[in-house]
């Protein structure tokens, strides 16, 4: 379900459309504040990450999933996304990256966030995992697609760095129209 703007997020005051010639659409207005409003989502990176030789990836169970997935964590406010890609790393496994590489990205509307999808290389095997991950595996590629959650982001982001053909279910845009 995609978030509307109800209201200006400087001063609270109730938001009107208003054409924006630019953008050859309404946009949410703040009257008070004479200011178009655009969305406001987050945004969070994920990150397939590859051994030291680039021969396997690894994946994560995380918060009591049953399932694996990619290493993921949101974007600090003034952080870079390659920057984010590294602190999560470091932080959920005690692992240094090099060659950080931009795969895809892709609206995820029930959390309203965009999601940023990078492949990275270790540069050990040495994990040490934080309390935010409760096991972690390194599969070769044929194993790791057949291990990440179905049906997911992290699904589709390693099919398609595999295979070059990203497989995302169909979304509608966010509105920008008040109702």
């Amino acid at each position: 379900m995609p978030v509307k703007m109800l209201y200006c997020m400087e001063c609270g005051t109730r938001l009107q459309e208003k054409y924006l010639a630019s953008e050859g659409r309404d946009i949410p207005w703040c009257p008070r504040c004479q200011a178009y409003r655009f969305p406001v989502f987050s945004t969070a990176v994920s990150v397939l990450l590859l051994s030291p030789d680039e021969q396997k990836l690894l994946l994560i169970r995380q918060y009591d999933g049953k399932e694996y997935i990619l290493p993921a964590g949101y974007v600090n406010k003034g952080e870079d996304a390659e920057h984010a890609v590294a602190r999560e790393v470091r932080e959920e496994l005690s692992l240094t990256v090099k060659d950080i590489r931009f795969n895809h990205s892709r609206y995820f509307p029930p959390s309203n966030t965009l999601m940023l999808n990078f492949r990275a290389t270790a540069e050990s095997e040495d994990v040490h995992l934080n309390d935010e991950v409760q096991a972690y595996a390194w599969f070769d590629f044929a194993q790791a697609e057949r291990q990440i959650r179905q049906n997911s982001l992290a699904q589709a982001f390693l099919k398609g760095w595999l295979h070059g053909t990203f497989d995302f279910p169909e979304q509608p845009a966010p509105p920008y129209h008040l109702d």
